[in-house]
């Protein structure tokens, strides 16, 4: 992918969702309005850290590269160059895929 020309401000991240299985386990195809949302994404980009209290940056506990999960409904989508994608709260992320 090419460099996104975008960047997140204080806790929030980039994610690129990945594609919603367009068939089912018995090999049905699923027209695009009973796809389920995509919950699992990329991160492509990061911001610096929420802003403390005390002047200092909060440190992120993920990185670009991550592949997350998070809330079906969280977040923003927009679109960049053509691509869906999705910025999110670090809040709003559930767990980061091992």
């Amino acid at each position: 992918m090419a460099k996104l020309n975008l960047r997140p401000l204080d806790d929030r991240v980039v994610v690129q969702p990945e594609a919603a299985e367009e068939t089912t386990a018995g090999g049905i195809v699923l027209p695009d309005s009973a796809q389920e949302k995509p919950q699992r994404g990329k991160i492509v980009a990061v911001g610096p850290g929420k802003l403390l209290d005390s002047g200092n940056r909060g440190e992120l506990s993920v990185d670009v590269g991550d592949t997350v999960i998070y809330g079906k409904y969280g977040g923003s989508e927009i679109e960049v160059d053509g691509q869906d994608m999705k910025i999110l709260r670090e809040s709003d992320i559930l767990a980061k895929v091992l």
